[in-house]
């Protein structure tokens, strides 16, 4: 008779000959309190923290003083004075900083914690970026996961990706540039795209990158609304018309309009992908309720820029920071840090939100702390 050992190491070898493996992922990285290993993070400059300095011809990079005056590591490529929105979420979920994805570095261990794939200038049409040069847009962004991270990931793990993915956080923040880089550009001379048309395109091609995601083993979902980009200075300063609370309502409308389409998306997405969870952020109505009362939180400059704007006339475009130029010395004060980002004050306001608010204006259908808590 065979012993017992003996036919589980047949077995063992059985499985291993059908490709089956009967282990499970080795997870150096962990928090029990949430059960999150970690994040991975697709979209654009307000969760970009630094891919872009690695890409030789991208126009949109926060690579120089005064970005980083507050950051510990000084100057990395986060379009902020300190800690953008995603290093926030982060220190809630106790995890380092996440690792961006165009840094040599980032690869063996290092990525167990996610990866930040995020490309300043980008958004969900590939021909978004093109105007801000060499960026990765949210299908790129995409392909490099699945192409590269993943690979090395399992390699980490020693299991498939559809098992590991599953216990890390997805959080996508997209799609402003479609509107500032790409229709607003374009219109009113664009006769071929109508804003309900446009619209439409962009909740498609995001739903695709979301179903990709979630085939390759994503189930938890962060995503996060259009901000209010007719209050920041940069669009103020450019069109000279009546305001509503300092804002052009002229372009808050359709990114109000292409977010209500966002979270019904979301719904959506939630039927058709089994076992998928979102938190929706409407980080677009966190901000405009701090506008008009910013006494609350006691941010009470919702007008101006904090850093000094590289100009038209100096070769700008009233949205980046000079380089080398003077920041405001009462940063917590500001919600604008340059003409379209926001400062790590207002960043603070809407981690802390996303991650614990109770409110359905705020978030939907619950906050990033349930979610995680399952």
């Amino acid at each position: 008779m065979m012993s017992q050992k003996g036919k589980t190491l047949i077995l063992s070898l059985f499985l291993s000959f059908l490709g089956v493996c009967n282990c499970q992922c080795k997870f150096n990285v962990t928090n029990e309190s949430t059960k999150i290993k970690g994040m991975f993070v697709f979209g654009s400059s307000l969760v970009d923290n630094g891919s872009n300095n690695f890409l030789e011809k991208c126009k949109a990079k926060a690579n120089y003083l005064p970005y980083g005056v507050d950051y510990v590591k000084g100057p990395t490529g986060r379009f902020t004075n300190g800690k953008n929105v995603i290093d926030l979420l982060g220190e809630h979920l106790k995890l380092p900083p996440i690792p961006t994805f165009k840094d040599p570095s980032t690869k063996g261990n290092i990525i167990l914690q996610g990866v930040d794939f995020a490309s300043g200038g980008s958004g969900i049409l590939d021909e978004t970026g093109v105007v801000s040069g060499e960026v990765m847009g949210m299908n790129e962004q995409i392909r490099n996961l699945e192409s590269v991270t993943v690979p090395d990931l399992e390699k980490q793990l020693g299991c498939k990706s559809n098992e590991a993915l599953s216990n890390y956080l997805f959080v996508v923040g997209t799609s402003g540039n479609d509107f500032s880089l790409n229709y607003f550009l374009k219109f009113p001379n664009n006769k071929n795209s109508t804003l309900t048309g446009f619209i439409s395109k962009l909740i498609t091609g995001l739903s695709q990158q979301l179903q990709k995601l979630y085939e390759l083993g994503g189930r938890k979902f962060v995503v996060m609304s259009l901000y209010p980009n007719g209050c920041s200075p940069m669009v103020r300063a450019r069109v000279p018309i009546p305001t509503m609370h300092g804002c052009i309502q002229a372009v808050n409308v359709p990114l109000g309009l292409y977010n209500t389409n966002l979270r019904s998306l979301l719904d959506y997405m939630m039927q058709k992908m089994p076992d998928s969870k979102f938190v929706y952020v409407d980080v677009f109505n966190i901000i405009k309720n701090i506008i008009t009362t910013p006494s609350n939180l006691g941010i009470d400059n919702t007008k101006d820029p904090c850093c000094e704007l590289l100009t038209i006339k100096e070769g700008g475009n009233s949205t980046l920071c000079k380089n080398g130029g003077k920041a405001c010395s009462s940063r917590n004060k500001f919600v604008w840090f340059d003409g379209l980002h926001p400062t790590e004050a207002l960043n603070i306001v809407l981690a802390n939100k996303a991650f614990t608010s109770e409110l359905k204006c705020e978030v939907y259908p619950t906050n990033i702390k349930k979610l995680i808590q399952g």
